[in-house]
């Protein structure tokens, strides 16, 4: 299995980016966005359950953050909208066979890892 992220970048307080994740070889159920901010430890921003789409995000994106899986394509999508300097942080991209257990554990149950892509929000 093999997850690589993609569409982090540079952009202005109140802005938006894309993040996409290609899952290659992964057949589970749950997957999802994850970050690290610098002094920060891994949190969980955002899962989606790959057969029957329910979602989960963490209260600090809700409303502004939206996943997505595109099945055509193994990618999971991250719109990232009314961006945030709190929102600065290595984005990950992870899985798990179980979404429930996912959503459950966070960033403890996640057993596949990519190697992030870095978001800067300036305010």
């Amino acid at each position: 299995v093999q997850l690589v992220e993609s569409g982090g970048g540079l952009v202005q307080s109140g802005g938006s980016l894309r993040l996409s994740c290609t899952a290659s070889g992964f057949s589970g159920d749950g997957i999802g966005w994850f970050r690290q901010a610098p002094g920060k430890e891994r949190e969980g921003v955002a899962y989606i359950s790959i057969s029957t789409n329910m979602v989960h995000y963490a209260d600090s994106v809700q409303g502004r953050f939206t996943i997505s899986w595109d099945g055509a394509k193994d990618t999971v999508f991250l719109q990232m909208n009314n961006l945030q300097s709190e929102d600065t942080a290595l984005y990950y991209c992870g899985a798990d066979p179980s979404f429930f257990r996912m959503a459950e554990g966070g960033v403890k149950r996640v057993g596949i890892w990519g190697l992030g892509t870095s978001v800067t929000v300036s305010s």
